[in-house]
């Protein structure tokens, strides 16, 4: 059965019907699931592993905008819109595990069974909500608090292994999710590794004291808006 937030308090009928069109597909480190630009015939629900969603500038970079962790889905434009393009490059940050459903598996499953809509409803939302969320943010909060949110994020999403929280991510990653430049999120991540709250490595982010992260980023301060 699919462990996700987005479909607790469903009938267990429906996530079953849900499942039964699913093919489950597995990705080494590194795989891209699809291109931007391929077209979207599919919906990806994550079971194991993380996913990066990335873009191409028009100055040539690649930006990382999000992260997709287990209970979390990606591709869902793919079940509404029949002439959707993907609009990222998803690519697998380790070895991972997806359940992809087709548009037309899930449509027809929708046509026998109406009910199963209040799951594409539920997709939708989420993804509305995170694109709202992100607009308020970038339009009224600072970047540096922007960074540091997004470290409180990663540790959420990558859980706390003891004593610390290991983030394989680059420091372009981090800026890429943050919405700001590599030159802003260096110095947010080197001001917190003399605050001795992290500690930068080639590639990665060592996590000393993500209490104190999630202390300072769920303040007033950066809560806005």
């Amino acid at each position: 059965m699919i462990d996700s937030q987005l479909f607790r308090g469903l009938p267990e009928a429906e996530l079953r019907r849900l499942v039964s069109v699913a093919r489950r597909r597995r990705f080494d480190r590194g795989e891209v699931v699809f291109h931007r630009g391929d077209p979207a015939d599919s919906l990806h629900l994550v079971v194991k592993g993380r996913f990066t969603a990335r873009v191409a500038t028009q100055l040539g970079d690649t930006v990382t905008v999000a992260i997709h962790g287990p209970g979390e889905a990606f591709g869902e434009l793919a079940l509404v819109d029949a002439g959707a393009m993907r609009s990222t490059t998803v690519a697998a940050v380790e070895a991972g595990e997806t359940l992809a459903i087709h548009r037309d598996d899930f449509g027809r499953v929708r046509r026998e069974h109406p009910e199963v809509n209040e799951v594409l409803v539920r997709l939708l939302a989420a993804r509305l909500r995170r694109s709202s969320d992100r607009l308020l943010e970038a339009l009224f909060v600072p970047a540096e608090a922007r960074v540091l949110r997004r470290l409180r994020e990663l540790v959420e999403l990558y859980g706390k292994s003891a004593p610390d929280t290991l983030i394989p991510l680059t420091q372009e990653d981090i800026a890429g999710l943050a919405g700001t430049s590599r030159a802003t999120a260096n110095r947010v991540l080197r001001a917190e590794e003399k605050r001795g709250t992290l500690r930068l490595a080639r590639g990665r982010t060592l996590i000393l004291d993500p209490a104190d992260i999630a202390r300072r980023t769920r303040s007033a301060a950066f809560d806005r808006p």
